[in-house]
């Protein structure tokens, strides 16, 4: 790598002393690669002038005349370039390019005999050389079968150097543009219901609205330390009491927690409160939603996910917590205290080391319910130890009005009948405090302002996070949550 660097260095100092620019200021550009396409497609294409940028992604040197091909966010074309049509400077330049520069062209639009469209070049300029080669794939056919080599395939090579993944992985670019169209029509969508778009902050002084360890920092001015949201909901609520009808916030959550498949320290969250609703309200929502998205992204209500065809069309399967939790074990836990909970967990083959009841029943749940759980569901009525937040089931003692959805095992939503009595919420506080104190580091922590908020009167509340990274993953096809984040963490690299 170091060798072939110093050669375009070589070729960077010569183009210098004949004074060109190897890193340009512009080019005005009047069509990309498939305006080009589509224009030979409508036979209107060939013979017109068009000035092109784009990547050099291969080049064939023959004398006095060269094909290349260029690159730009709309596809691949090939170019012509001869000696005798550009300037002899053109050229020489052109004799001291590389796969992976950068070029703007001028030319007119043919096809060759062998029916590849092509532009032949008139003038050409270096915009910017690259200094480091490009891993371009190369092809060979071995007894009918094609090989590749080179290929840029080191997973955390990939992450690590991303634009380099994107320029050489034409499905990896395609991946980020379709989650960009999924962010962008969920916008859609919940503006047309006439919810409001807000943004709430990022350091918080407390954190809450899950169970999550944080990411803590000092803010110097204020001498204080702040944390990291791990949630957007505490704020989201303070505007439901504020008067807001229905708000929404697409952002970016922090916890400071382990990484695997379907976990990233950073991630995004849409979350959505709604007055005067609940959960089943937003179980709706939820499944209209996804459906919408769907037709609008992919172009129909259902999609491949690691060889399961994945369902979108109502109705979606609803079914309880513990009712989910009896058809994949057997058992009943409803209302069984802590000692009969460890017995169980015993027959079924866990090894059960939490110490609280909700801890258990959560880990059976996770362990024996989740993997089971591939087409759309939605997991209903959970125990009031793991919501601390949501509003009491109206009829069922103990539970609360929650829903999770799952689709090919993974958690997608996230949901409640919000709590809306403050002397509740603050008891609920007090036993998650309790918690923490016995070791729980997820346990939530007392937010007083909140309550303050709560006590002027807070109107019945629909709540709603979705997992966007996980919904993009599904959609896309993705294996691990690290394929549809462009810059996922990662380990220090070493020097």
């Amino acid at each position: 790598m170091e060798e072939l660097r110093n050669q375009r260095l070589e070729k960077l100092k010569k183009l210098e002393e004949m004074g060109v620019s190897p890193f340009a200021y512009n080019f005005p550009r009047t069509h990309l690669v498939q305006d080009i396409l589509d224009l030979i497609q409508k036979g209107k294409g060939n013979d017109i002038h068009v000035q092109l940028v784009g990547r050099l992604m291969a080049i064939r040197r023959m004398g006095k005349a060269s094909f290349a091909h260029i690159m730009d966010r709309s596809g691949r074309i090939q170019i012509y370039v001869k000696k005798d049509l550009v300037t002899q400077n053109g050229f020489e330049v052109f004799a001291l390019l590389d796969i992976g520069d950068i070029v703007g062209i001028c030319g007119t639009v043919f096809t060759t005999q062998t029916g590849e469209i092509t532009v032949l070049v008139q003038e050409l300029q270096l915009l910017s050389k690259s200094l480091r080669p490009l891993p371009v794939v190369k092809e060979k056919i071995q007894e009918d079968e094609k090989i590749l080599y080179d290929q840029f395939a080191d997973r955390e090579l990939r992450y690590r150097q991303r634009y380099v993944d994107l320029l050489v992985n034409a499905d990896v670019k395609n991946v980020f543009i379709l989650r960009s169209k999924i962010i962008s029509h969920m916008r859609q969508y919940l503006e047309k219901k006439g919810y409001i778009e807000v943004e709430t902050p990022v350091l918080q002084p407390l954190y809450g609205g899950a169970f999550a360890k944080p990411f803590i920092t000092h803010h110097n001015t204020l001498d204080t330390d702040f944390y990291l949201r791990i949630a957007d909901e505490l704020y989201m609520k303070r505007l439901i009491v504020g008067g807001f009808d229905g708000v929404f916030e697409i952002a970016k959550d922090f916890r400071n927690e382990g990484m695997d498949r379907n976990h990233n320290p950073e991630f995004t969250m849409m979350e959505l409160y709604v007055a005067y609703e609940d959960y089943e309200f937003m179980m709706d929502l939820v499944e209209d939603m996804i459906g919408t998205m769907s037709m609008n992204v992919l172009g129909e209500k259902e999609f491949t996910y690691q060889d399961k065809v994945i369902a979108l069309a109502a109705p979606w399967e609803r079914i309880a917590f513990f009712d989910a939790i009896q058809r994949f074990t057997g058992y009943d836990l409803y209302k069984k205290d802590m000692d009969e909970l460890k017995k169980i967990a015993v027959k079924i083959g866990l090894d059960i080391n939490e110490s609280t009841r909700g801890k258990i029943i959560e880990e059976i749940f996770s362990q024996f319910v989740e993997p089971n759980l591939i087409q759309p569901t939605f997991i209903m009525d959970y125990p009031l130890e793991l919501s601390p937040l949501a509003k009491r089931h109206r009829s069922k003692e103990g539970l609360v009005e929650r829903f999770e959805t799952y689709i090919a095992g993974k958690e997608i939503c996230n949901a409640f009948s919000e709590l809306n009595d403050p002397l509740d919420q603050r008891k609920r506080f007090e036993d998650q405090a309790r918690s923490k104190a016995q070791g729980d580091e997820d346990a939530m922590v007392i937010d007083e302002d909140y309550i303050r908020a709560m006590e002027y009167g807070m109107p019945p509340t629909a709540g709603l996070g979705v997992g966007i990274d996980r919904l993009v993953m599904l959609m896309t096809n993705s294996a691990t949550i690290r394929d549809v984040i462009l810059f996922p963490q990662m380990r220090p690299e070493r020097t």
